[in-house]
């Protein structure tokens, strides 16, 4: 069983700067603040739904609705350890970019059809909870349909990139010298050194998309009774 990771910081930002050291490249913090962002993607309609989503008045729950979070945290982690165990299983190794693409799209598809009913359970669950609850659910719901789109768009230039450093690790692994090559480096090694940072890339990006789950589940959390 393969230990599923915990990750808190800025949206994205490990899956950035693991992307730009593959890259080597500098992938700087933006100075613009978290608002200024994301108006760069809502479209007035979007604005509006939003909006409303944080204005509306939620209606009041169904005598004896109560949202728990206990059963929902449990199919969270189970779903999460499958699609990490996923990850981690091992390919065969060839010098052809084209299987690796397969993979790691396959692997987003498996974790979009995963993750996305998912959420759409965490809410409803948070729906019939507090008018509070409900109010954050129906926040997500619009995010998820306003970022949904750009998220997908966004994502789905990461095979490009894994690629691009595939090519330049083969690229040196064959300017490698034949004295040096039997002193420093072992045959394929440059493949096994991909393989590792295309696993970690596909987990940054599972830790990324599992955020606004982590979210729901905090308020899940915290719309539980006290203790006496």
């Amino acid at each position: 069983m393969v230990q599923v990771s915990r990750r808190t910081g800025l949206t994205g930002s490990a899956l950035i700067r693991l992307l730009a050291r593959l890259a080597d490249t500098d992938a700087p913090e933006s100075k613009q603040s978290f608002a200024d962002r994301l108006s760069h993607w809502l479209s007035w309609t979007d604005a509006i739904s939003l909006s409303a989503a944080l204005d509306g008045s939620p209606s009041t729950p169904p005598p004896g609705a109560r949202a728990s979070g206990s059963a929902e945290e449990g199919e969270c982690k189970r779903v999460r350890t499958a699609l990490v165990n996923a990850i981690a299983t091992p390919m065969d190794t060839t010098t052809d970019f084209a299987p690796y693409r397969r993979r790691y799209l396959a692997r987003q598809q498996a974790m979009e059809a995963s993750i996305g009913p998912l959420r759409g359970r965490l809410r409803s669950r948070l729906a019939a909870g507090s008018p509070a609850m409900a109010r954050l659910a129906a926040v997500d719901a619009v995010m998820e349909q306003v970022l949904g789109a750009h998220e997908q768009r966004l994502l789905a230039t990461v095979p490009a990139l894994l690629e691009k450093h595939f090519t330049r690790l083969r690229r040196a692994d064959q300017a490698t010298p034949p004295d040096e090559a039997d002193a420093e480096r072992q045959p394929g090694k440059w493949l096994d050194v991909f393989g590792k940072d295309m696993q970690g890339v596909l987990l940054a990006e599972l830790d990324l998309r599992f955020q606004p789950l982590e979210g729901l589940l905090e308020a899940l959390r915290s719309s539980q009774p006290k203790p006496p």
